[in-house]
């Protein structure tokens, strides 16, 4: 998604608006590699925390692109439902290990 991302605003003169929807769209698989890749099961929940949070930016942000006219309805759709199921397994990746520490812990 964020390679569509890129590509998709490559030609947009709106620098400000380009840059944030472009690092909000990177920072989330940028955060799961980067959590994914600690040791400790918290910090590894805190990275998903931010990539969540950052999916959540990109959406809002697919949103106001649709309305300002910077993307087509089709696309920013196509966007924001990939976010949603992003965010569904995020959500799931969260849980899961978070059960896994606590079936260590029992």
């Amino acid at each position: 998604m964020a390679a569509n991302v890129y590509k998709g605003f490559s030609s947009c003169e709106d620098y400000g608006f380009k840059d944030q929807i472009t690092r909000a769209a990177l920072s989330i698989p940028s955060n799961i590699a980067e959590g994914m890749e600690k040791e400790s099961v918290k910090e590894q929940l805190r990275f998903l925390d931010i990539a969540k949070g950052s999916t959540a930016e990109f959406a809002t942000q697919a949103y106001i692109a649709m309305d300002i006219k910077y993307i087509e309805k089709s696309i920013g759709k196509e966007w924001i439902e990939t976010s949603n199921h992003l965010l569904a397994m995020l959500s799931n990746l969260r849980k899961n290990l978070k059960n896994c520490v606590n079936h260590e812990k029992s």
